[in-house]
């Protein structure tokens, strides 16, 4: 496919207007992220390594929700491009209840890992910090599967403004409430580690508060709350919303529970390991994040291509996002490269977790083109609603591959910390090369299909 900058223009320009404000948003996250971890670093080492574990551990069960919800963005997105507003509306009431099981019964699976937390390993002295932040993460599941179904719904009718104003609401009240209770400011009892879970809780709460009454009361929705009130529960629509929610809910949890896996062995080595573990991880969001926002809106276009039956429009706009990825990717790596130090000023004082993470940041840099690959294409993947390879692709690089090479490279090859950040690149690299893959075949038949 030959590069004309003339004939990706346009493309360029819908992605950007799409994902900016995921962009925002996302970086309204990053900011918490950062500040979340700033200020527990600042209390003290125990809290950024408790702190660490439980985040981690509980980014499986975050990514498996949001991963169910993805399923809506296909549905969604060609229903708009069809007009099928009052579907809309019924496809959403039915989305939301799903995903609302789905997160009870992910709640269920970490209540019994919380449960068995002592068998995890983890140094003995943070267990105390680990037991209450864990209780806190739990309460917060539902509430976060609620907010991404209604943001899927909005990012699919090209109402990406919304959820960004929510997210940036939503991360004021965090910082604020991280400053008043972490410290004991503003006359707030000092609550340390707790602090930061109460806080956290209570923005993920008001998130979905937020864009339940956008839907119930905003002016410009009464075409898709008219389904939504009006419609009932449907058999053949719930069938719909799993075929294409399982898929990507998997292939986000087996990510997941490959870099949580790697906190858990983080922790086997020691406290200072964990915490320099953290550091790294939540330095990476900032590409993480930024290469999600371009990949959801290269996603909601592929499916409002696929909804029009134009296939040359899902890979054009595909690799247009790819063209953005690829440049995102080199000023992030650059980021890295060159701020390494001050980064990781921010989150601590402490020598040892200093040292640490300095060495950490080559192979940081190494996996992000990797990552920003694998995102992008995984997100146009489930843009053509052919999600069912995203489980064995997910199976294989992450789980079969990513796992065993992280304790190899950590444990068995000795390089301790740095192998287990290494390794990553191992299992992106593969997960990219696949999704790519089945994205180029995926469009190429329905392409033939279409000639028909």
């Amino acid at each position: 496919m030959s590069y004309n900058w003339s004939s990706y223009k346009k493309e360029y320009s819908k992605i950007i207007r799409l994902g900016l404000p995921i962009l925002v948003g996302q970086l309204g996250m990053i900011v918490v992220a950062f500040a979340d971890n700033i200020m527990v670093g600042r209390y003290n080492t125990d809290s950024l390594a408790s702190a660490s574990f439980v985040n981690n551990v509980f980014n499986a069960a975050i990514f498996a929700c949001i991963g169910f919800t993805y399923g809506l963005t296909p549905i969604i997105g060609a229903l708009f491009s069809q007009k099928e507003n009052n579907t809309i509306g019924a496809i959403l009431r039915n989305g939301l209840l799903i995903n609302i099981a789905f997160a009870i019964a992910v709640t269920l699976v970490m209540a019994t890992i919380y449960l068995n937390i002592d068998r995890l390993q983890q140094p003995e002295e943070l267990l105390p910090l680990i037991r209450p932040y864990f209780i806190l993460s739990l309460i917060g599941i539902v509430p976060i599967a609620v907010f991404n179904v209604m943001s899927q719904w909005l990012f699919a009718i090209n109402q990406t403004r919304i959820p960004m104003w929510i997210v940036l609401t939503a991360n004021c009240l965090n910082i604020a409430g991280n400053y008043a209770l972490i410290f004991g400011n503003w006359g707030f009892p000092e609550l340390g580690l707790m602090g930061a879970g109460y806080s956290t809780l209570a923005s993920r709460i008001l998130c979905p508060t937020l864009a339940l009454l956008v839907l119930l009361l905003g002016k410009r929705y009464i075409c898709y709350r008219d389904g939504f009130i009006n419609s009932s529960i449907n058999r053949r629509m719930l069938s719909k919303i799993n075929r294409t929610s399982w898929p990507v809910a998997i292939q986000m949890t087996l990510e997941s529970v490959c870099f949580s896996f790697s906190a858990v062995m983080a922790g086997w080595i020691s406290a200072v390991s964990l915490a320099a573990y953290q550091i790294i991880v939540i330095t990476g969001t900032l590409g993480f994040c930024i290469y999600y926002s371009i990949g959801s809106a290269v996603s909601v276009i592929v499916a409002n291509n696929a909804g029009l039956n134009n296939t040359p429009g899902m890979r054009k706009s595909t690799f247009a996002g790819y063209h953005i990825m690829l440049a995102v990717s080199t000023v992030s790596s650059l980021i890295f490269i060159l701020f390494e130090k001050n980064l990781i000023l921010l989150f601590t004082e402490d020598t040892r977790v200093i040292a640490l993470t300095m060495t950490l940041i080559f192979p940081l840099v190494l996996y992000q083109y990797a990552d920003a690959t694998q995102i992008l294409f995984a997100n146009a993947l489930r843009g053509t609603s052919n999600v069912m390879p995203m489980l064995w692709i997910a199976f294989v690089s992450y789980m079969l591959v990513g796992v065993p090479a992280g304790y190899l490279v950590t444990f068995t090859c000795g390089l301790g910390t740095y192998g287990i950040v290494l390794s990553f690149s191992i299992s992106l690299i593969i997960a990219a090369a696949m999704f790519l893959y089945y994205f180029l075949h995926s469009t190429s038949k329905e392409r033939a299909t279409n000639c028909q």
